[in-house]
This record gives C-alpha cells, sequence and structure tokens, in this order.
C-alpha cells in the first residue's frame, strides 16, 4: 500500500507520496490533468535541470544563495540533467499552458533532493526551499521557454542534422553510383524526356541540403534565450546580472552561442522561434515524403511495376501472400512525416495562442516539436541504414551492392521504348510535325526513328545526332548536383 505524507502550500494540506521527491504543487497538478499520459521528453526535463543548475551557480556568484545551498542545488539539478530523476517528472503535457505546474514539480524535486544531500530528508520544503532558493531570480514565465528552446538546440545540434545530412549524403553517393544509368523521365505520372537516375537521386539530395540550411536559419532565432526577464520580461525580483550571466553559464553548459534575447518581452510574449523551427521541420518531412514516395514509385513491381530500382528486402510483408516484400522503410518515412506535419499544426496555432504578455500553449508546443525532431531525426537514420545507402545486400545482386540497386537493363529498354525522345526534334521538324509522329508511332507501334527515316525528314546522320538519348540528359554544361 502506497504511504504518503501531508505537505502544506499555500492552498493548505495535500497528501503526497512518501517516496518522491515532488511535492503539493505537483501533487495538485497530477491530480487536476489526469489527461493523455504524455510526458514531456526526457530531453526537455535535462535542459530544465540544466537551468535549475545554471540558476544556482549565478545566484551564489551574485551573492544571493549561501554556498552550501547553492552547491547542494547545483548537485541536485545537476543529478536531474544526468537524467538520474526522470520517473520524478509526473505531469500530463496538458496542464497550464505557461508550465508552472513542471516549473514547481522541477524546483520541488531539486530542493528536497538538495535538502537531502545537507543532511535532511526526502521532502524537506526547508532550508532550501523550492521557491525560495531553487526558483531565485527566475518564473515559469522564463524558465520554460528557455528549457525548451535549449533542448531543442539539443536535439537539432546531437541528433536531427546529422541525421539528414547522412541520409543527403547517402543520396549523393547514389547519385555518383547511378550517373551513367539512363532512363525514362515522368511527369504527371507519363513518359517524359530522358534522365539519368542520378540526376534524380542527386535532385532528392538536394531538397535535403536546403532542408538543412532552412533549419540552420531558424536555429539562429532559438538561440536567443529569455531567461532573466520573469513573468513578463521587465525582470522584476531578478537582479540586474542574471539574464546575461546565465546565457554566459548555459553558453558553457549547453549550446555555446546562445544569448539573451534582443527583446524580453517578444521572447516572453510569442513563441514565434518555436513557429519558426517547426516550420523548417515541416518542410524536410514534405520534401522527405516526395523522396520516399518517388523511391517507392520507381521500385514497385518486381515484376508488373515501373521496377527501375530494386530497394533491400528486410522482412515479409504478408501474411497470406508468400514472397511479398513491402517497402516497409519508406512507409515508416511516410508515417514520420505525417506527424511531424500534424504536430507542425498544433505547434502554429500554439504559436497564435499568445495572449497579451504570455504564450498559453507552451507544454504542447514543447512536446510536439521536440517530438518533431526525435522521431524524423530517427526515421533519417533508419531510412538511410536499413534502405538508400546501407541497407543489406539483396539476393541476386551480383556486386554485392548496398542499399538502393539499379535495374539498369531495365531503365535502358523503357527510355528506349518510350516515345517522348521526339521533344529532340522539335528545333528541327516543329512542334505539331512532331507530334503527329509521336501519335502514329505509338498507334503503329514503330519507333520514332522508323517514322522519321520513312518519311524522309531528317537524313540517317542527323536523326543519330537529335535522338541520342543521353545527350538529352546533358542540354548544356552541367555539374553532376543539376547546377548550370
Amino acid at each position: 500500500m502506497t504511504e504518503f505524507r501531508i505537505e502544506i502550500d499555500t492552498m493548505g494540506e495535500v497528501c503526497v507520496p512518501a517516496c518522491a521527491h515532488y511535492g503539493a504543487q505537483t501533487q495538485r497538478a497530477v491530480e487536476n490533468f489526469p489527461i493523455s499520459g504524455l510526458r514531456f521528453p526526457c530531453r526537455f526535463i535535462r535542459a530544465l535541470g540544466r537551468v535549475k543548475a545554471a540558476a544556482a551557480e549565478v545566484n551564489q556568484e551574485l551573492g544571493l544563495l549561501k554556498d552550501g545551498f547553492a552547491n547542494a542545488i547545483v548537485t541536485a539539478a545537476t543529478e536531474v540533467a544526468d537524467g538520474q530523476w526522470e520517473g520524478e517528472f509526473v505531469l500530463d503535457i496538458f496542464q497550464t499552458g505557461s508550465g508552472t505546474s513542471t516549473n514547481m514539480n522541477a524546483n520541488e524535486v531539486i530542493a528536497s533532493r538538495a535538502n537531502e544531500l545537507i543532511g535532511g530528508n526526502k521532502g524537506d520544503r526547508a532550508p532550501i526551499r523550492p521557491n525560495d532558493e531553487v526558483n531565485k531570480c527566475q518564473s515559469s514565465n522564463d524558465v520554460i521557454p528557455t528549457a525548451i528552446h535549449l533542448a531543442a538546440l539539443d536535439g537539432i545540434d546531437h541528433d536531427l542534422l546529422p541525421s539528414i545530412e547522412a541520409l543527403a549524403l547517402g543520396l549523393e553517393t547514389k547519385a555518383a553510383e547511378f550517373k551513367d544509368v539512363l532512363k525514362t523521365g515522368r511527369t504527371h505520372l507519363q513518359d517524359a524526356v530522358p534522365i539519368m537516375l542520378g540526376q534524380e537521386f542527386g535532385g532528392w539530395a538536394s531538397q535535403l541540403r536546403h532542408g538543412v540550411a532552412r533549419i540552420k536559419s531558424a536555429r539562429t532565432h532559438l538561440l536567443e534565450l529569455p531567461i532573466g526577464g520573469t513573468a513578463l520580461g521587465t525582470g522584476l525580483n531578478a537582479h540586474p546580472e542574471f539574464a546575461g550571466r546565465m546565457c554566459d553559464v548555459l553558453a558553457k553548459m549547453a549550446t555555446p552561442d546562445v544569448r539573451m534575447a534582443d527583446n524580453l518581452f517578444e521572447a516572453i510574449g510569442s513563441r514565434d522561434a518555436l513557429v519558426e523551427a517547426s516550420g523548417s521541420l515541416k518542410t524536410v518531412a514534405v520534401s522527405l515524403i516526395k523522396i520516399a514516395g518517388d523511391i517507392r514509385l520507381l521500385s514497385c513491381g518486381p515484376r508488373t511495376g515501373i521496377a527501375e530500382i530494386a530497394i533491400p528486402e528486410l522482412q515479409p510483408g504478408s501474411s497470406i501472400m508468400p514472397g511479398k516484400v513491402n517497402p516497409v522503410m519508406i512507409e515508416m518515412m511516410i508515417q514520420v512525416c505525417a506527424q511531424v506535419i500534424g504536430n507542425d499544426t498544433a505547434v502554429t496555432l500554439g504559436g497564435a495562442m499568445g495572449q497579451l504578455d504570455l504564450n498559453v500553449m507552451m507544454p504542447l508546443m514543447a512536446h510536439n516539436l521536440l517530438q518533431s525532431i526525435a522521431i524524423l531525426a530517427a526515421a533519417c537514420r533508419a531510412f538511410d541504414e536499413r534502405c538508400v545507402s546501407h541497407g543489406p545486400v539483396m539476393l541476386g545482386n551480383p556486386d554485392n551492392v548496398r542499399g538502393i540497386v539499379a535495374d539498369r537493363d531495365r531503365c535502358r529498354a523503357l527510355v528506349e521504348s518510350s516515345l517522348m525522345p521526339v521533344t529532340a526534334l522539335v528545333p528541327k521538324l516543329g512542334y505539331h510535325e512532331a507530334a503527329a509522329i509521336a501519335e502514329e508511332a505509338r498507334r503503329t507501334g514503330k519507333t520514332v526513328r522508323e517514322i522519321v527515316l520513312a518519311k524522309n525528314l531528317i537524313s540517317a546522320i542527323e536523326l543519330d545526332s537529335l535522338l541520342d538519348l543521353t545527350g538529352m540528359t546533358r542540354p548544356a554544361v552541367r555539374d553532376e548536383a543539376g547546377g548550370v
């Protein structure tokens, strides 16, 4: 049977589990918000621990905390930052929009643990108090968004950008491998002029490189921290040097290039930086849906589809159809991207809920943005490692090439049977004459070459030059990435 202790806060007595470091305000929130079972991500809790440790260090430097108290708070907060007390952070995401409950959850856990470290007992609220010592010079209104920014930067820098860049490199590697694979281009899912398979892969890689640039651009505004603005941006109850010193400590402790926000009122009253960051992730998700969908189309088959490429076979695809193998990594990627796009919708609405001097959707925005960062990073990593460039060697692959493999013979056969190379004859014969040739070829089953020669429209030598399929893919001098 669970044992309880009685704690008293400003609203009266509360029964708190005896085994918990958290206290009365956390317990009230536990009882008030039994909503979803969703919790703040570990990355956020660890960032929150870093903010509290930095605050104690700065308050000690400013002479606002006794050395013994400050050292105990720094130790306890660092334990939170190291993930030691994640089980103590029990609150639902759907809570007060400022995240005050979670800020107090941290204050109570750290105060209890700090009091233990100086000889007290679990749950003690003195002499180190949650509000007066652990939360000194702070407000939920500047602590929570600061922790969100730090957590997002950590996820972007250490997980997301490396994963996207690795996938882009994997696609670029395949682009180089397939640079001489001639195939049919397709627009509107209909045959178009020839293209090199490597050019398609290079285009996908460029999408991701542009996505990386967009994320890095959005990252610049996440570097602005609202800490020190306290409740509204005025810095009420904070030492005048607190904000600047906090950013200096957090730069050493967390992300080197963080700095104090240009305008603390903007940094507390709005969450535009989170909206921008989420939007950049949505753009990458849209790119990845396109890339994954294209790979699925080009690999569909294996006998009756396009089947110009083959993707690694990872697991049986059907409980009833023997031998069927599905594009599971592609389907995973598209589902992840759909979640990221949905998350962004909620983050966008959350950003619009900045009423007067405070945004009141911060817990939801934190959860969605950090989830998007985490799952997009994991999906890009898995997609590269299990599908694009490092997947297992497929059966019947004589060269033991890993990842996606091109069926060069099929690519060549399809492009040679296409009608659209007739496009190269337009400058010579005109659009209408070329269209008539294409229609006759489609109707009779003859090739474009056969019809043109039969009509004596162009000499055989000139026709060979005009219908050079490989030459059609490089009408101007271009680099391998597709630039002029």
